[in-house]
């Protein structure tokens, strides 16, 4: 019985490695590319109308960012370099690189991810967003000054940096699902 529930989870983990590979992959590719991350069908039903998908976020698209009137374009480099700032202002620790990292591992670049199958999921909170952060984590550790929804870019990346820093010590700090 034991092999069997041995070989069981490893078919499962090969499984996973296999589609967050070739969703990486592709996720990757397209970033470079294009610079922009396109929402899959699916994800795209889900997202709410009033949250911008990605797929409608041109790089050039610049926006004010936190104090100090700086600007930001509105994607992947821009939602890093804004929550950097408001990071800063807050005395969260955290790097560009270390965000970067946990963001194209946790959902490629794709603000609107959502993980259907976790044991977060399971329970009815799947983790959303490009840090993907379940609901409760994110209201406890929403940083004010971003907006209060789990989805928008900055809002996610800066809460999931806040609960890294509490728990980890910086997001730098995490390498793994966290």
């Amino acid at each position: 019985m034991r092999t069997i529930a041995r070989t069981q989870t490893t078919a499962r983990r090969i499984a996973r490695l296999r589609t967050l590979s070739v969703a990486g992959l592709a996720t990757t590719g397209a970033a470079a590319a294009a610079l922009t991350m396109v929402s899959s069908p699916a994800q795209a039903a889900e997202a709410k109308p009033s949250t911008a998908s990605a797929s409608g976020i041109a790089a050039s698209q610049a926006k004010p960012a936190g104090k100090g009137g700086k600007t930001h374009t509105n994607n992947l480099d821009g939602w890093i370099k804004e929550s950097l700032a408001i990071m800063k202002a807050k005395g969260i620790p955290g790097s560009y690189d270390g965000l970067k990292r946990n963001i194209m591992r946790e959902s490629g670049g794709n603000p609107q991810a959502q993980n259907n199958w976790d044991v977060n999921a399971k329970k009815g909170t799947p983790s959303k967003g490009l840090l993907q952060v379940i609901q409760p984590t994110f209201n406890a550790y929403h940083v004010t000054g971003t907006a209060n929804e789990l989805t928008d870019p900055v809002a996610n990346i800066t809460a999931a940096a806040n609960y890294a820093a509490h728990r980890y010590g910086s997001i730098d700090n995490v390498n793994s699902a966290y």
